[in-house]
């Protein structure tokens, strides 16, 4: 009975302390979780719905998301909310997690103060509150956390003093601090009585710290990783404290105001230092304005070594050949310092060599060929130097070059066309040297350019390369103060990418083509000081893109109004161009023009061209009523009607009688269509080459007819020439085929429709073309192969004429000379024609557009 009132005694106290011990943890886990919910409401947006679940009665604490609880899930132990794009401020309450040992809030656009309250987290480890948006001063009460080992406030707006408390607290748990990125100021605040013996990171760069690197650092002889560039400490480089850190992997000292030993003209001592680093891979000392040469030691260095970087200091003397002991470096920079002598073939040993930067100093003699033998290099700068002789033909065995920069120097020779096998580069900059020859086109082929060429400044000559145009990726392209000459290839067009061109103080010549300015990224374009001529296309100044703009100094002519990207700029980019008139300020006004005979020299011309054509196939098509009226030679009296109907010209009007009238049904004259922009100008010389004028048989509307007229007048473009060539075009193909430009019920143009067959399927057209041309009409001599080959002329020359983009159509002289050859084989028909390498080309020209 005694047995059983113990045993009931028992399991009530059980019962009881069961109850107390469930009730207490669900206190501590019911504080914890008020804790995180007022935590969340300073959380002012939370694009990622992060903590849509907290405070949901169906979820548990311990599962809520960044939330994990300890093994008895009555406490939370970590919260971690890193990379959440949460916004806010950070409560005080999270200092109730008395139990959190992670909170790492990193990533984040938490702002305002660092709460001075989360010193009471005692048992936290670690405390990651980095790229937030953070300011005001560290808490000094953070140093009550004895127990942290990771500590990161990288990249916030923090300022003030680093608290002595954080570094000497009489914990050595500490082993990454990271203070990185802020506006910290004042000094490091080691002292003798800070020991952190396990401190392996120290990352304090990008702040405002003063003073000299504490002796006391050296404590830390664990350090891996110290980083304390780009603040404003000073004194001499803190060799004893290096010489103490056998561990030490990276040394950042870069941008500071440190100084060698013995009054800046001595390195070996801090070289020295280094030499106990047995795993040592990367030095940073740029920057620093140090003095001194570097000393032959530096290839007793760790052999991890795999970049060094001492660039922008006052370091001179020779390159110590030594330096080719470090066999694994891959990043030598040693630029902006004050180095002589050559570079040392030694160097050329190092395969690993990925960038090697020596510009800017005064290093002499010639570029190493052995250079080439180096084939994981991708980046060469040896600009700005004293190096002379030729470029190293082998540069071409460097098939990971993606950057050479050779500016600045005396070199001299030619271009190696051998660079063109450099296929992966990206930039390439010979400028400021004393090269000769031409631009060679393996060179100005190479599709891989994406930023820049740059070859100005030299003396190269001859034409600019067609090869140019496949740079469809260069960003810039600068040839200026060369002696190029020759035209500007209208194929730079096809560099769509170009932002930059200049091709100033040249002997460029002939017209500024028009492709150029339809670039749809150009931004800047210079052509001073070359002898261009004729008028400046309208499509620089209907850019969009283009904000500056150089013309000066050339033979341009044509009104100028200050329109488009024309009204941004000056006289200054159109001056010494004595043809140019307009609304520039400081420029003269343009002079109305009269009428001039000159414009009546189009149809004469036409006529001497067009003839033979009519002989071969104008009775056939007329007779099968294409073509309805009479065929005639121009006369005097012709002119002199044509004169009299321009002393009132209402509207343009342009009568090719003479020639051919293509009539329709209602007798509507057709192929009165090419000539219209000679007719056109005469009406009125004032009008802008630049205005976005239509023109038609009555004022302000479309000139010509439906299927004659060049595809660009629909969009608002002024008459040109190159309307008429192609007006003429759709003539020669509707003369060929027999299709007039409307018959496709589909909506293709008779361009497109010829060029479906072309050049493979012609033999059908060519056959209806000799069925229609009776064998009565033929003279005798002219055998179906020759008529055959006159055909196929002509469909070439009539797709040429009718190509989309007027820039790359043939000039009406052009076509004059191909008529004018076709009219002499007709003369002789035993010749054989010329010219059959060209057809291949023109072929490839027409199936490329």
């Amino acid at each position: 009975m005694g047995f059983c009132k113990f045993s009931k005694f028992s399991f009530l106290f059980l019962i009881s302390v069961l109850f107390v011990s469930t009730a207490e943890e669900n206190a501590r886990l019911g504080n914890d979780r008020v804790a995180l919910l007022s935590f969340m409401s300073g959380v002012v947006s939370d694009p990622g719905n992060s903590l849509q679940h907290w405070n949901s009665t169906n979820v548990h604490v311990c599962n809520w998301s960044g939330v994990s609880c300890n093994h008895e899930r009555d406490q939370v132990v970590q919260l971690d909310l890193s990379g959440r794009s949460l916004k806010g401020t950070i409560s005080p309450s999270l200092a109730n997690l008395s139990s959190l040992l992670v909170l790492d809030l990193s990533k984040n656009f938490f702002h305002g103060h660092i709460p001075h309250e989360l010193g009471s987290l005692f048992q936290l480890k670690q405390l990651s509150l980095s790229w937030n948006l953070l300011q005001g001063n560290i808490p000094s009460e953070l140093g009550s956390l004895h127990q942290l080992v990771y500590l990161d406030f990288g990249s916030n707006r923090l300022d003030g003093n680093i608290p002595a408390s954080l570094f000497c607290n009489g914990s050595d748990s500490l082993q990454y601090i990271d203070l990185s990125n802020n506006s910290l100021s004042g000094q490091i605040p080691f002292t003798s009585k800070c020991s952190l013996g396990e401190l392996r990171f120290l990352l304090l760069w990008s702040n405002r710290l003063v003073g000299q690197v504490p002796r006391a650092l050296s404590n830390s002889s664990k350090l891996q990783w110290l980083d304390l560039e780009s603040n404003m400490l000073s004194g001499e480089l803190p060799s004893d404290i290096i010489s103490k850190m056998p561990q030490l992997q990276f040394l950042y000292l870069s941008y500071n105001d440190f100084i060698s030993h013995d009054g800046n003209t001595n390195l070996k001592p801090f070289f020295a230092a280094l030499l106990n680093s047995s795993n040592f891979q990367e030095l940073e000392l740029a920057g620093n304005n140090l003095g001194g040469q570097i000393p032959p030691i530096i290839g007793d260095l760790s052999t991890n070594l795999v970049q060094i970087h001492v660039d922008d200091n006052l370091i001179y003397g020779p390159i110590p050949p030594q330096i080719s002991n470090l066999v694994n470096l891959t990043l030598l920079n040693l630029s902006s310092n004050l180095l002589n002598g050559s570079i040392p073939y030694e160097l050329c040993r190092m395969e690993k060599l990925e960038r090697v930067y020596l510009s800017n100093n005064s290093l002499s003699g010639e570029i190493p060929a052995a250079l080439g033998n180096i084939t994981h290099l991708g980046l060469l700068d040896l600009s700005m130097n004293k190096l002379s002789g030729s470029i190293p033909d082998s540069f071409a065995n460097l098939p990971q070059l993606r950057r050479l920069l050779l500016y600045g120097n005396q070199l001299s020779g030619t271009i190696p066309l051998s660079l063109g096998k450099c296929v992966n580069l990206e930039i390439l900059d010979l400028s400021r040297n004393k090269l000769s020859g031409i631009i060679p086109g393996e060179v100005a082929g190479l599709r891989s350019l994406k930023l820049y060429l740059n070859l100005s400044s030299n003396h190269l000559h001859g034409p600019l390369p067609l090869e140019l145009s496949k740079m469809d990726m260069v960003l810039a392209i600068d040839l200026s103060s060369n002696n190029l000459s020759g035209t500007i290839p209208s194929q730079l067009g096809n560099c769509i990418a170009l932002e930059h061109l200049n091709l100033s103080s040249n002997s460029l010549e002939g017209e500024l083509p028009g492709s150029i300015g339809q670039l749809p990224y150009l931004k800047e374009l210079n052509v001073a000081l070359n002898q261009l001529s004729g008028d400046i296309p309208v499509t620089f100044q209907a850019s969009a893109t283009l904000m500056a703009m150089n013309f000066s100094f050339n033979k341009f002519h044509g009104n100028i109004s200050a329109k488009g990207a024309f009204s941004l700029l000056t006289i200054d980019s159109f001056i010494g161009n004595d043809g140019l008139c307009g609304s520039i300020k400081g420029m003269p006004k343009c002079r109305k023009k009269h009428p001039s005979h000159l414009v009546m020299f189009l149809p004469i011309i036409v006529s001497l061209f067009a003839t033979p054509l009519l002989l071969m196939f104008g009775h056939p098509l007329a007779r099968n009523s294409k073509f309805g009226n009479r065929l005639a030679v121009v006369n005097g009296a012709d002119v002199e009607d044509e004169e009299k109907e321009r002393k009132e010209p209402k509207y343009p009007r342009i009568s090719y009688e003479q020639l051919i009238e293509a009539t329709d049904e209602d007798m509507t004259a057709l192929v009165t269509d090419f000539g219209i922009a000679r007719l056109v100008r005469g009406v009125d010389e004032t009008i802008s080459a630049s205005d976005s004028i239509s023109y038609s048989s009555a004022d302000g509307l479309l000139c010509g007819s439906v299927g004659y007229i060049a595809p660009e007048y629909g969009m608002g473009k002024r008459a040109s020439t190159q309307g008429d060539v192609y007006s003429f075009g759709v003539l020669l193909l509707e003369i060929v085929s027999g299709r007039r430009p409307t018959d496709d019920d589909k909506g293709s143009s008779l361009h497109e429709w010829v060029k479906s067959h072309y050049p493979h399927k012609l033999e059908s057209i060519v056959k209806q073309a000799l069925a229609r041309c009776s064998p009565g009409t033929m003279p005798t001599g002219y055998n179906d192969d020759m008529w055959r080959d006159i055909i196929l002329e002509l469909v070439e020359l009539g797709l040429m004429c009718t190509q989309y983009n007027p820039s790359t159509r043939p000039t009406m002289l052009d076509v004059a000379l191909e008529m004018g050859r076709l009219k002499q084989y007709l003369a002789n028909p035993a010749s054989m024609l010329t010219g059959e390498a060209s057809s291949k080309d023109v072929a490839h020209l027409i199936t490329q557009q």
